[in-house]
């Protein structure tokens, strides 16, 4: 496979010297099996892939020479299991995701092919610390949030279980952003993750595929059949770049293969030659801006173009790559479910499905039932929203321009379903409108959770919750259409990462208790719940806890300049900032807090210390989130200087949270906030890697929450805050926010300090959006839920007091949450939906 390195950097003249191994630097054939064959691998990549001596490189050569050798022992599993899955033609899953939120990759892959003492060592061997070499390693940006994140999980667990799999996506140039902060304010960057290469990905340009957009179609006729077919305006390539995706301690490689857009014809000798070197490469910059940045800014007509051909880019890609590829070159596409489910996470690449109905009849010569038939059995549709904004919809005149014929799929489609409905339902108009693919207002556009769910062989939401409420609030009258069709697959995270690797002080303690074998089986944590009784090992979990706070203010005083305080409660909230997701109720919390203080109500010395730490990015286009990101950070500036405060209270916001930075916060933390209005947050995975860690939850009765309280316990977990149906019926009643400001005098004390200027410099003009949102719209219900979430803080208070009891407290969450694996999962997905088992 041909491969892509970074160019040689010499080290400077200044750079340490690094000792010299004496074995040679031959190489080896096969992969190393000891520490001496590590090094030989290692040494020859040094020399052969980064042309540099040892005693003369670079930490940057250093890093990639170990980051190959690593990629090297994979490599023949790699190669092994797709020459068999093309052997066996087994059923597999393609995994259709807009992001992957991978993380760093060296200490998974060591830890996924039992390569970690024998790296140490080796490196050691060399005179070179491994961890110097880990702090080297750039993140991918290849993911944002939970969506992300979860695909990640996913395809671990995939590859865990033997189970044939290709996760599909897009290879981002820049990712999101970079997030910064300048006076407070969130600054977006390009997040140049590729400026020094990436060892651990594999370029195929030899297997681009050419993607289509705009022009016209036409009608022909075919031997007496009339049929169609699209002639587009211009074209893309799609270049794959794959990625190895290894099972934990199985020898399974599955694969990750993302897109990269490039120019069919990129450069014009010709207009070069004539002086426009900017025309020349025109059309090199109007493809490769397709992989560009993950979800670009959509409030322009031009940004929303932009992200219709980034989901239709890749999805066209891997269905193409699939058929092309992974079939035998006799396969009959009837028997097509038997060897594929298509699983769309959300609506971002719902545009497959007439992709592959655009193939199978205007490419194979299908006809349309057929077709059609052979469709409903390949995709399944995830929900991850209840938010109406979120359901993506697509505008026909776009769609029209962008994929024409497509929009003519699309509207066959909604047609004979629209006629099925009529059937059952009879002229039912309202009905009619209600499930019509096609919504006629405010614009005519395709609905297209709507389009997923008249496709997809099934639905499933991500927590129970979430489930009944798509069912019953969302998609109605689908669920009635459709008896059966709809299901739940509660979200999970890898243990690999999140505990093994996020958090090896608890790692090795359950191992002590338990035994191995607890990675792939999380269930077994439930045998931790006696040694929650023993106080020698509540003891170790809580120095395990307190190794890992003195870790974290190691990475953020390094990282960021904070100095964390000893002693204090880790409150932590860190998710993406929307505003359903209640940042603002956690900052009126601190708010009150140091109000008290300030006035001089409360003592200082009364308040139990906490550090509160943030983490969050906000759509760059996204007014109010960036507001509240502004507000987090002036509060953390007059709270952390104001020596009223005594250091009781401490707000930090390290910017740029990343899986990263994740893998040393979560560990740490003590508190999870998971403070959504119940009925919006869909299901949450961070909620799980906190309870996984041993933070306790403060949380309302929404998404995977109310899973986590049923597992935990009551008494494990501190609940406020309404429930669905009560926040429905406040909505029916008519919600006054300025009446809950006015009957709470705690609340109206904190609002009227942020609207006061206190945090602006006096200026009353900077927070007054936030505080009118609050007052006159607030359609997250903060204020509503401010005094029951004051009462579950002070309950956490009390608890925190009682060191032992907490620590109790902890450990059975860690027991009592291995329901919350990706493994799990995946079973689910397996058992409900793919019916895929496992190739060994």
């Amino acid at each position: 496979m041909p491969l892509e390195h970074t160019p040689t950097t010499a080290a400077p003249a200044s750079a340490a010297p690094v000792a010299t191994h004496p074995l040679a630097v031959a190489p080896v054939t096969g992969p190393p099996s000891s520490v001496d064959g590590f090094v030989r691998e290692f040494l020859n990549n040094l020399n052969y892939e980064q042309g540099v001596a040892l005693s003369s490189s670079s930490p940057n050569d250093r890093y990639l020479a170990l980051a190959y050798t690593v990629r090297d022992y994979l490599m023949a599993r790699w190669l092994e299991d797709q020459r068999r899955q093309r052997e066996v033609q087994a059923k597999g899953v393609c995994y259709l995701s807009a992001e992957y939120l991978l993380g760093r990759q060296l200490d998974n892959n060591l830890l996924a092919a039992r390569l970690t003492d024998i790296a140490t060592e080796a490196m050691a061997a060399c005179g070179i610390d491994i961890d110097d070499l880990r702090q080297l390693e750039v993140e991918p940006g290849l993911g944002n949030g939970g969506l992300g994140r979860l695909a990640a999980c996913f395809i671990d667990s995939l590859a865990t279980m033997s189970v044939p799999s290709t996760g599909y996506g897009l290879r981002y140039e820049y990712g999101i952003f970079r997030q910064t902060f300048v006076d407070g304010e969130q600054i977006e960057q390009p997040d140049a993750w590729l400026t020094l290469g990436s060892p651990w990905e594999f370029p195929h340009p030899e297997a681009a595929q050419t993607i289509g957009f705009g022009g016209y179609t036409e009608k022909y006729d075919d031997e007496g059949v009339a049929r169609s077919r699209w002639v587009p305006g211009w074209t893309v390539q799609a270049v794959p770049y794959n990625y190895m995706v290894p099972g934990y301690h199985n020898g399974r490689v599955n694969t990750l293969r993302l897109w990269s857009a490039v120019a069919s014809s990129a450069f014009d000798l010709r207009i070069f030659n004539a002086g426009d070197y900017a025309e020349a490469v025109r059309a090199q910059t109007f493809a490769e801006n397709i992989s560009k940045v993950l979800y670009p800014e959509d409030s322009t007509p031009q940004g929303k173009e932009l992200r219709l051909q980034q989901q239709y880019f890749f999805v066209a890609a891997s269905i193409h790559d699939f058929l092309e590829h992974s079939l035998s070159p006799d396969f009959d596409l009837a028997n097509l479910p038997d060897r594929v489910i298509f699983q769309l996470n959300d609506t971002h690449p719902v545009i497959a499905v007439p992709e592959l109905m655009r193939v199978l009849v205007d490419e194979k010569g299908m006809k349309w039932d057929a077709a059609w038939a052979i469709t409903q059995q390949c995709f399944a549709y995830t929900c991850h929203t209840l938010l109406p904004e979120a359901l993506e919809m697509w505008s026909v005149d776009l769609l029209g321009r962008l994929l024409p014929r497509h929009l003519e799929i699309i509207y066959r489609i909604n047609d004979e379903f629209l006629a099925a409905v009529r059937e059952r339902f009879g002229d039912d108009e309202m009905r009619i409108r209600n499930m019509s693919i096609i919504a006629d207002f405010p614009e005519r556009s395709v609905r297209m959770a709507f389009l997923a769910t008249v496709a997809g062989a099934k639905v499933n939401g991500v927590a129970e919750l979430h489930s009944q409420l798509l069912r019953e609030k969302v998609l109605p009258d689908f669920d009635e259409f459709y008896p059966g069709k709809f299901t739940n697959v509660t979200n999970g995270v890898t243990p690999r990462r999140f505990v093994r690797l996020a958090n090896p002080g608890l790692a090795s303690l359950i191992t002590e208790a338990l035994g191995a074998g607890w990675t792939v089986d999380l269930e077994r944590l439930r045998g931790l719940e006696a040694f929650a009784e023993d106080p020698e090992f509540r003891a170790k979990f809580a120095e395990v806890k307190a190794a890992n706070k003195r870790r974290l203010s190691d990475v953020l005083r390094t990282r960021d300049g904070f100095e964390v305080s000893d002693g204090h409660m880790l409150d932590v909230m860190v998710k993406r900032l929307h505003e359903y997701k209640r940042q603002m109720l956690k900052v009126l919390h601190i708010v009150t807090l140091y109000e008290g203080i300030a006035s001089g109500r409360v003592a200082a010395a009364d308040v139990q210390p906490r550090t509160f730490i943030f983490g969050a990015k906000a759509a760059p286009g996204y007014v109010m989130a960036k507001r509240i990101i502004h507000l987090i950070n002036a509060v953390g500036s007059v709270v952390n200087a104001d020596p009223r405060v005594e250091g009781r209270l401490q707000v930090l916001f390290p910017p740029n949270y990343n899986v990263t930075l994740a893998e040393r916060v979560i560990p740490a933390a003590d508190l999870s906030e998971q403070i959504s209005l119940a009925g919006k947050e869909a299901s949450g995975t961070g909620n799980m890697k906190f309870a996984l860690s041993g933070a306790l939850t403060i949380g309302t009765d929404d998404g995977a929450n109310v899973e986590i309280r049923q597992l935990v316990g009551d008494d494990n977990f501190f609940l406020f805050g309404m429930t669905e149906p009560e926040v429905e019926a406040l909505w029916a009643k008519g919600y006054k926010p300025s009446d809950f400001y006015q009957a709470d005098e705690g609340l109206r004390r904190a609002i009227d300090l942020i609207a006061s200027g206190a945090f602006s410099g006096g200026d009353r003009s900077t927070f007054e959006p936030i505080v009118s949102n609050l007052l006159y719209d607030d359609r997250f219900m903060v204020l509503a839920d401010y005094a029951s979430y004051i009462a579950a803080q002070a309950r956490v208070d009390a608890a925190y007091a009682d060191q032992d009891a907490w620590t109790r407290s902890s450990i059975l969450n860690v027991a009592r949450s291995g329901f919350f694996s990706s493994d799990r999962s995946i079973r689910d997905y397996i058992d409900r939906i793919w019916h895929t088992p496992p190739v060994l």
